[in-house]
């Protein structure tokens, strides 16, 4: 998984025993437990006598381990904050230049028919274990089903089963009433479903692909992007264009290569691609992961205005904050099994985080 990765990553960084450590997002797929043992480290080190650079887009956390803070923007410093007495609006302000709206504005809905049904699913995972054990769950039109759970625990199996990545061993997955299990990705894709990977690099994009390729890879072979095997170079660049402007996407030009961007710029690349289409469910998997709040507050708006458009999102994510502020009905994942399923108005940050580590509550 890539939380354990980046466990080892900060491992090996630790075993060095440097005088000097620069940590880039050290905890951006690291649960809030492994974030805290983490912090624990740091403020050990520091007292010992190190210096640490703490690179990180998640406010709370600079707030919370910081003795200075320094903010740039586009590569300059813009201001500097004491987080004695900063709070994360003004950090936010400075980061991105406006106010940013630090919560998610979601107004109550009714969802409508059953779009994502799954009954008993069990995947395995690639060392041969049982990811995804007997689960199941109903995302309804006009909903947010977010998935809460600490990284390990099926979520990826089950996000890969449910996109066509990986075959499942047994359970129903229908969609709109329709049996999808063991469908290929294109399948899935012609049918509605759109996906925002948790690896972006690996499933989401081509790197090496500039954006307008990038914007059109669910759909270069349809018109007006082909005309049978030849492509039709306009109704590319003009799409680009389109969809450039629209998701705030910063780039030099349509054409810059998608591994230049920064990384919000390609998250909403492929939020740009897979929602510029017709769907019936959006799979979003850690959809805000390591971005900056700008980025996150628009990822989050996006998400939303879906929703109230009708679609159903199955949200997975692994930070608790993101889930409670965009979810209208949560379901907790524990090896493999939704252990708890309820509205949003019933969760609590306390009784999520129990039900993740495999405690019950009252």
């Amino acid at each position: 998984a890539v939380g354990m990765q980046q466990r080892v990553e900060i491992l090996k960084a630790f075993y060095r025993n440097a005088d000097i450590l620069i940590l880039d997002e050290p905890t951006a797929v690291l649960t809030p437990q492994e974030a805290l043992d983490l912090f624990k480290i740091m403020r050990k080190l520091a007292d010992s006598g190190k210096a640490i650079v703490f690179i990180t887009h998640k406010l709370k956390e600079v707030l919370a381990i910081a003795d200075r803070i320094t903010v740039l923007r586009l590569g300059r410093v813009v201001g500097t904050a004491d987080p004695r007495i900063a709070t994360e609006a003004d950090l936010a302000s400075l980061m991105v230049g406006r106010t940013v709206l630090l919560q998610v504005d979601k107004r109550p809905r009714q969802p409508g028919k059953a779009v994502l049904e799954i009954e008993d699913l069990a995947v395995k995972d690639n060392r041969g274990h049982m990811a995804v054990d007997g689960l199941s769950l109903t995302v309804r039109e006009g909903e947010i089903f977010g998935i809460a759970g600490i990284e390990g625990n099926g979520q990826t199996e089950l996000v890969e089963a449910l996109t066509g990545l990986r075959k499942s061993l047994g359970g129903a997955v229908r969609l709109d009433g329709r049996n999808v299990a063991g469908m290929a990705t294109r399948q899935l894709i012609d049918l509605g479903v759109a996906h925002v990977p948790e690896d972006r690099h690996k499933f989401g994009l081509v790197l090496t692909y500039p954006i307008t390729d990038n914007l059109c890879l669910n759909t270069y072979d349809e018109a007006p992007f082909a005309r049978g095997i030849f492509r039709n170079e306009r109704p590319i660049f003009d799409f680009a264009r389109k969809l450039v402007k629209k998701f705030d996407i910063r780039a030099p030009r349509i054409q810059t290569l998608v591994r230049n961007l920064s990384g919000g710029n390609q998250q909403k690349t492929i939020l740009a691609r897979e929602l510029s289409r017709e769907i019936r469910l959006l799979i979003a998997a850690q959809p805000t992961r390591g971005l900056d709040v700008g980025s996150i507050e628009f990822i989050h708006k996006q998400i939303v205005a879906q929703r109230d458009e009708g679609i159903a999102v199955l949200l997975v994510s692994a930070e608790l904050d993101e889930v409670l502020a965009l979810s209208d009905t949560i379901g907790v994942i524990y090896k493999g099994k939704l252990v708890a399923i309820m509205p949003r108005a019933e969760a609590t940050r306390d009784k999520l985080g129990l039900l993740m580590t495999g405690g019950s509550v009252a």
